[in-house]
């Protein structure tokens, strides 16, 4: 219902001494199909954006011997996640922080450059609701039809179409909720596992929840999610200014209505007239409900359909496309008061912030990546005792050091400390060899040993900086790791 119509209905409502109720009742939104340019781009979108989502578990990419082959997937068991050539470990987390400082800026950016451009063309929400729409048009019909048809008495033509529709509903939800598990273990034998009845619970129970969320999400609440559960829209209202792209009624070309003849009577009686005829087919194709004759809403997704419809209706009588069309306020205000628009300009101090944030992280991440190193090193000093003095007088402090191998294939490291003069250095259980301390490293793993560092008995230092350096001995890559020595103060 549009603002005018709740008006009105108000208005009638105190007219016969009717109390307006507080909340709206909510109208079922009945979207129409339509044809344009706007409408192909959604369906461009909708079918890469699932096809990647479906299908991309499937992808291969070959590791070698010792890793998992599947392009993109997330090893909760290993706690890896692997994203075609790039590998990322629990320890590396700032990734994940980085990849959320983008994606946020990128929305702002979209959001400066053109509004809602997210919600209306990119968001899950919106792609599975219009996923489920097609469905919805191909088992009962368009607009018109859909509503004679839940108006009307069940009949058996109601009930085959409802009962497909809903099959068909459940079948798309349920294999959204299957290609999410995925991501989580080798596909093709997941796939297997499940067909079989042998994986584990987990997996059933995951593709239950996420079934029945897609179920209800795009089938039922559809526009009550965009505009009550959805915190964007209310964050969008905030970031956005005259100078974004908003898909927009150009009230100064459309104002004031009429019908295709009085408009036409009007001019030629030298009288205003505007190009919108009151057709509501603006209205009755948005997703959402909302008249964009009543300027930006909330609820408005800024998908453009109405643009689509619009420049239909416009075709058919005669008019200029173009009276709904992506544009700013101050372009529109400025026409209205017979000035020339100013031209638009992308390049603002708020859009040049976003895109120079998001190229700074960017930039950053990319660097961390080229630049990491694949072996590891952390230290750990032994807490009660701090220090132990041995029959000769020589002071001992123990470790734990943790070795990190993130090649795909077996390493093998030597390990020394230096910062303390005359200090020995024990690996427990380690073999010693030419290049001093090794110590073995399985495929893609950690290890923990026990270090065991001691200084002569005529060093008396309350504490000394060190630091423990572990070398591969092939590729001679290294790390580093520093701590302190810690023994009796100097008499």
């Amino acid at each position: 219902m549009s603002v005018k119509q709740e008006q009105s209905r108000e208005a009638a409502l105190s007219a016969k001494g009717v109390e307006s109720p507080l909340y709206a009742e909510r109208q079922k939104v009945y979207p129409q199909s339509v044809q344009g340019t706007f409408r192909r781009l959604r369906w461009a979108i909708l079918c890469a954006t699932l096809g990647v989502y479906y299908l991309l578990p499937f992808v291969r990419w070959d590791r070698g011997p010792h890793a998992p082959s599947q392009a993109v997937l997330i090893d909760m068991e290993h706690r890896r996640f692997y994203f075609f050539f790039i590998e990322i470990w629990p320890q590396e987390f700032y990734y994940l922080t980085g990849l959320l400082i983008i994606a946020s800026m990128t929305l702002f950016l979209m959001n400066a450059v053109a509004g809602r451009v997210w919600c209306g063309y990119l968001c899950p929400q919106t792609i599975w609701t219009d996923l489920f729409l097609l469905i919805e048009r191909l088992t009962q019909g368009d607009r018109r039809e859909r509503m004679q048809l839940e108006s009307g008495p069940w009949t058996l033509r109601r009930a085959r179409s409802f009962l497909l529709k809903h099959f068909l509903w459940l079948m798309v939800a349920w294999w959204t909720g299957g290609a999410w598990v995925l991501y989580f273990s080798d596909a093709p034998k997941l796939v297997a596992d499940l067909a079989t009845f042998n994986a584990p619970a987990i997996a059933y129970i995951w593709i239950g929840i996420l079934t029945l969320t897609t179920y209800f999400f795009a089938g039922y609440m559809r526009e009550q999610v965009c505009t009550y559960m959805c915190p964007w829209p209310r964050i969008q209202a905030a970031l956005t200014d005259e100078h974004a792209l908003n898909v927009t009624y150009r009230y100064d070309r459309g104002e004031p209505r009429a019908s295709v003849k009085k408009a036409e009577a009007s001019r030629l009686a030298g009288e205003p007239a505007g190009d919108c005829i009151d057709c509501r087919q603006c209205f009755n194709v948005c997703p959402t409900g909302v008249d964009i004759r009543d300027g930006l809403q909330i609820d408005c997704i800024q998908c453009g359909l109405c643009i689509d419809a619009c420049d239909n209706v416009m075709a058919k009588i005669g008019r200029p496309s173009g009276l709904i069309a992506y544009d700013t306020d101050e372009r529109v205000k400025a026409r209205a008061c017979g000035q020339t628009p100013p031209t638009y300009q992308i390049l603002r101090p708020r859009t040049i912030l976003y895109a120079a944030i998001i190229a700074i992280v960017g930039a950053i991440m990319i660097y961390a990546l080229a630049t990491r190193s694949l072996i590891g090193i952390s230290a750990i000093h032994d807490r009660n005792p701090v220090f132990v003095t041995l029959s000769d007088g020589s002071i001992r402090n123990a470790y734990t050091i943790r070795l990190l191998n993130k090649e795909l294939h077996p390493r093998k490291f030597s390990v020394e400390v230096t910062g303390l003069e005359g200090a020995l250095l024990e690996i427990v259980g380690a073999e010693q060899g030419a290049e001093g301390h090794l110590v073995d490293i399985g495929t893609d793993q950690t290890r923990e040993v026990r270090v065991l560092v001691t200084a002569p008995r005529n060093s008396r230092h309350a504490r000394e900086d060190i630091e423990f350096i572990a070398t591969d001995t092939i590729s001679g890559q290294s790390a580093r790791a520093k701590d302190h020595f810690i023994g009796p103060e100097k008499r």
